[in-house]
Parts: structure tokens; C-alpha cells; sequence
């Protein structure tokens, strides 16, 4: 385990504005885009709302401007409709009063643009999406809520001129069922978190990567709907502490532990969900940070970014071959890629070459800064925007 590079950090959400603040935001600019999400959270808000906002706003001058609403803030529906050259409507459901605002963009030929990060768009994965999630399939309930769900976020898409995704694989899927066109614009880690990062890494790069304690692998889910993700790397990460006396787990959100697992307790380590920044601590402190999937469609769907947030504070990432992980993680090279037989040994390789270790955690670093930080999305986000 590494050294607690930074003390624990005051946290507020940074999106927190009046409708009033946030209309003069976005009025700021010569091309404006008003981002639509149902409630602010930390995983898709942030990601496909906020940080897009943010790069739009940090580019000189006053060519571009954004904000973001949310269903609370249509009282001032017009006035957002009049300010904004371009909607993008975020993973929300079917409403009357977004089919409204929707409506007033389609009528003054302003386009509208439906941003998704997950293969959530269509019934017929219902079944999938249940069972990846490891749901109860004898609760009528569960199966009204997710067809209502799809349906609803189908018929939203249906409204708009175009989608936007995360990654090409979610793309093609996107495109085969629905027609439409659609973009990619990635994932990627926004201003605060980049920089937390960047004060840890240096922390970590700048004393040798020395270990002050046992080694630890870490899992860090933000729902418990990783269950059975978790539980792919669960029996190789018995033997390996059945092996490695000293080796450590951290849990991190709303993961438990399982059975196979009930021996070692004194040697887990359990830590509450947490907000983004300080989850860049708790990350930075592990020698693993572990990424089982499941592999279906669905999962291959997934955005790789548990990799680059790892990636940016040093940490050496242990994932399943989805496309995605795949796609991003040379293996060897910026970490390690483990089939379903290959976790135990992946994992032993990372712990046991602390030279090797370095290499990969200076490679993957500098990955993440070069390819999934903010500074390197506007041309992207531009051309999906339809401003290239």
C-alpha cells in the first residue's frame, strides 16, 4: 500500500446553481449548449453533462458557452429555449414537460441531440440488462421498472435528431437499432479531478512509488449493481491472499464481500461510497485497481474510465477483456488484461516486479493525461455538436 499522498479534501458539488446563474452561464457565449439531465449525480450527470460544460466554457474568449438543467428548472423552460443554440437531452426519460421543451427546440429548427452511456435504449435487452445486474427475476416489479425505463429513454431518443455515446462499439449498437446517426464523445476526467490527480501522482512518482504497508488490491464500485462483475475476480483474489499472507483488500462503495472471502475479514478493508475527489485518494493508496466485467453485450458497452482514473494517479489497473478495456489498455504495457482463468497470475505480475510496476504506472499516466483529460476533448465534443 502507498503513502497517503494528500490529506482528505472538503468537498461540495460544483454544479450547484440557481436556474438563474445558470441561465447567465449559458448566455455568455456566441454558440450556446444547454445540457438536460432529470437530477444532478456523480456518475452520468458528471460525466456527459458537467464535464462537457466545463470544456466549453474553459476555451478562450466568449465563442462558446454551456450550462446544464435539470426537470426543476423548466419553470424557466423558455428561457432556456430562447438562449440555447443546441439541446442535449442526457439519459432522461419520457416526460410531458421535457417532450415540451424538446418540442420548442424542434419548432425553431435548433437541434437537439440525445447523449446515452449505456446500451439502454431498446426493451429487447431487457432480459440482459437483468440478469448482467443480477437482479430478482421473480419480482414482477423489476421487470415493469425496466421496461417502463427503456421505453421511456427510447421514446426520448426518438425526438432528437442525433445521439451522442461513449465509444464505438455502444455506437454501432445504437445506430443498428435505432437509424440514427450517431457520435462518439469519450469519457473523460474534468478539471477538479485532474487535478487531485496530478498533486497525487507527483506524491506517488516523486518518492519511488515506496510501499509504508502491505500491498492491497482495491475494488471501487459506485452502485450495487456490480455484484456480479465483482464476483468474477472474487475466487482469484482468494487464493491470492491464501497465498500472500500480507495482501490486502480494499472495498470501496456498496460491494460485500463473499463467502470465500469470510476468512481474511481482518485483512479487508471496507470504505463507505465516496465522493470523486477523495475517491482519487483512496485509488492512489492501492497497488490493484481491479476491473472485472462480465462479458455480454452490455458490459462491452461499458466506458474504460476506471481505468484512466486510476491511470492518473499511478495505479496499475487488472481488467477483464471487454472491447473497451481492450480498446484503451496495452496490455503489459499500461496494465493488465485478465481472461476469466487469468487473474491470479495478472495480479501476481503486477505485485511482484516493483520495476516493472513503474514503467506500467508511468505509461498509463501518461496515457490518461494525453487521451482522458478535459484539455484534450473540444474537437471531439465540437464535431459532435456539429461546430467542427
Amino acid at each position: 500500500m502507498f503513502a497517503d499522498a494528500a490529506p482528505p479534501q472538503a468537498y461540495a458539488d460544483p454544479w450547484l446553481g440557481s436556474t438563474r446563474e445558470r441561465l447567465a452561464m449559458l448566455a455568455r457565449g456566441e454558440r450556446r449548449v444547454a445540457y438536460y439531465y432529470e437530477e444532478p449525480n456523480t456518475s452520468t450527470f458528471r460525466y456527459r453533462a458537467y464535464n462537457m460544460a466545463q470544456v466549453l466554457n474553459a476555451q478562450p474568449g466568449s465563442h462558446y458557452s454551456a450550462s446544464w438543467f435539470f426537470r426543476r428548472d423548466l419553470a424557466a423552460m423558455q428561457e432556456i429555449v430562447d438562449c440555447a443554440d443546441v439541446l442535449v437531452v442526457c439519459r432522461s426519460g419520457y416526460e410531458h414537460r421535457l417532450a415540451r421543451l424538446i418540442e420548442r427546440f424542434v419548432r425553431l429548427r435548433k437541434p437537439v441531440l440525445f447523449d446515452v452511456d449505456d446500451l439502454v435504449i431498446d426493451a429487447e435487452h431487457a432480459h440482459l440488462l437483468i440478469n448482467t445486474l443480477g437482479l430478482n427475476k421473480d419480482d414482477p416489479g423489476v421487470w415493469d421498472h425496466w421496461f417502463g425505463l427503456l421505453a421511456r429513454l427510447r421514446a426520448t431518443l426518438e425526438r432528437c435528431d442525433r445521439v451522442i455515446t461513449t465509444n464505438a462499439f455502444l455506437a454501432e449498437r445504437i445506430h443498428e437499432s435505432t437509424g440514427k446517426t450517431t457520435v462518439v464523445v469519450p469519457n473523460f476526467m474534468n478539471r477538479e479531478q485532474l487535478a487531485i490527480s496530478q498533486r497525487l501522482w507527483a506524491a506517488k512518482h516523486d518518492a519511488g512509488f515506496v510501499r509504508e504497508a502491505p500491498p492491497m488490491l482495491g475494488y471501487f464500485s459506485g452502485t450495487p449493481s456490480h455484484r456480479l462483475d465483482y464476483a468474477v475476480a472474487e475466487p482469484a483474489i482468494a487464493r491470492l491472499m491464501e497465498r500472500r499472507g500480507d495482501l490486502g483488500l480494499m472495498l470501496v462503495g456498496f460491494i460485500e464481500p463473499g463467502p470465500a472471502l469470510a476468512r481474511f475479514a481482518r485483512r479487508i478493508r471496507r470504505e463507505p461510497f465516496t465522493d470523486w475527489i477523495n475517491l482519487q485518494r483512496l485509488i492512489a493508496s492501492v497497488e490493484v485497481n481491479l476491473m472485472p466485467l462480465q462479458t455480454n453485450v452490455f458490459t462491452h458497452c461499458k466506458s474504460p474510465l476506471k481505468y484512466f482514473e486510476a491511470a492518473a494517479v499511478g495505479t496499475v489497473s487488472v481488467a477483464s477483456p471487454t472491447v473497451n478495456h481492450v480498446a484503451v489498455i496495452k496490455d503489459g504495457a499500461t496494465g493488465r488484461i485478465a481472461r476469466g482463468h487469468e487473474w491470479e497470475e495478472q495480479i501476481d505480475a503486477v505485485l511482484d516486479d516493483l520495476d516493472s510496476y513503474r514503467l506500467m504506472a508511468e505509461n498509463a499516466h501518461k496515457d490518461a493525461i494525453e487521451n482522458h483529460a478535459w484539455t484534450a476533448q473540444l474537437p471531439t465534443l465540437l464535431q459532435a455538436l456539429g461546430w467542427h
